[in-house]
């Protein structure tokens, strides 16, 4: 079982975009798709595509510090202030399981990373393209606007 998308919207989203400066409602939207689609919101933290909610994988971790966090250090000291202190130096990749605040701030670089315009809060396939884009270059989008419609959407607010 995962987590209810509207306590994972509240507690962990919205919160974190708010301290990146980053809050929109469609971001918010994409994060809980995102989520929704790489772990059922949770209910899978750790398979052989990546870690955590978002199934971030250990390279593309590395490779967004060392490529683009590198190059702007007031938002990569911002980003490892959601950090455990002494965890993350000894397992940096860990903390996109067990520390849902650095996922999401991880999982919204990844996506701010690509450069692409997001799409409006309602555009579905927008969203699905961006998440495809992003973290699944080979998978459908229906497999995003599915485990929308399962997880997400207003009608269904509990966890999967």
């Amino acid at each position: 079982m995962g987590i209810a998308a509207s306590e994972l919207s509240r507690f962990v989203i919205r919160p974190t975009l708010i301290y990146l400066g980053r809050h929109s409602t469609t971001a918010e939207s994409l994060l809980l798709g995102v989520a929704a689609s790489q772990s059922a919101l949770g209910s899978a933290l750790h398979d052989r595509r990546g870690h955590g909610l978002y199934r971030i994988a250990e390279l593309r971790h590395q490779a967004l510090w060392d490529d683009y966090l590198a190059l702007d250090p007031e938002r990569a000291s911002l980003v490892r202030g959601l950090a455990s202190q002494h965890a993350f130096l000894s397992g940096p990749h860990l903390e996109l399981t067990v520390n849902l605040r650095y996922a999401t701030a991880i999982a919204w670089l990844l996506i701010e990373e690509q450069n692409t315009p997001l799409p409006e809060p309602d555009d579905l396939l927008g969203m699905a393209r961006i998440w495809r884009q992003t973290f699944q270059p080979q998978g459908r989008l229906r497999d995003f606007t599915c485990a929308w419609r399962a997880c997400v959407s207003p009608m269904n607010q509990v966890a999967c």
